[in-house]
């Protein structure tokens, strides 16, 4: 919107770039998302086979080294062998999985719900720069739009920064900044194109 904004174009024109780039935007958002999660699932479900075939050939030597793990995590030996055993018997690929794999019900990839999770972040974040098309005037508008999408960006640091549990301002200042040097990139293309009568 920036980039399109300081080319001097019509509020049409702007309103467009805006709805273009954030249709854009979500949907490249979801689709590397959903590539990405789907590349973990596969992986999930290679070892998921794998462990199931060493279950089936050397039931024995998964019992050990289950008995090992647990042995590792500090647990005493014989301790480790009855845990071991009690849960070969409950669920034996389970507990290789959980265990020795790190894969849990919880920890699953799910694919389609991470492809919509960050197309609707995406489209959330990018409503915010359109608050400033209230704003009258060319360049009233390129202000408003740029104060506005500053301060998504701080509150997206912000609100970043409190889930993570880190300290907040440099997380904050980070976001900010990439944020700026990204408006200000599109604005130096869309003024270059505005003097090319591009």
């Amino acid at each position: 919107m920036i980039g399109v904004a300081t080319s001097g174009a019509p509020t049409s024109a702007i309103l467009t770039a805006g709805i273009a780039g954030l249709a854009a935007g979500a949907m490249a958002m979801a689709a590397g998302e959903f590539v990405s999660v789907s590349a973990q699932s596969d992986v999930e479900n290679a070892d998921r086979s794998k462990e199931t075939a060493e279950l089936a050939a050397h039931p024995e030597a998964e019992l050990e080294e289950l008995t090992r793990i647990y042995e590792q995590r500090g647990v005493p030996r014989s301790l480790a062998e009855q845990v071991a055993v009690a849960l070969h018997s409950e669920d034996a690929l389970a507990a290789h999985l959980r265990d020795e794999l790190g894969q849990g019900p919880h920890s699953k990839a799910r694919p389609v719900q991470a492809a919509a999770a960050s197309a609707i972040s995406f489209t959330i974040g990018g409503l915010i720069p359109f608050l400033g098309m209230i704003a009258s005037g060319e360049t009233g508008r390129l202000i408003a739009i740029v104060a506005i999408t500053i301060l998504g960006l701080a509150l997206a640091g912000l609100l970043g920064a409190r889930a993570a549990g880190t300290t907040l301002l440099r997380p904050t200042l980070r976001v900010v900044l990439g944020g700026m040097a990204a408006m200000l990139v599109t604005a130096l293309i869309g003024k270059l194109a505005g003097v090319a009568g591009v």
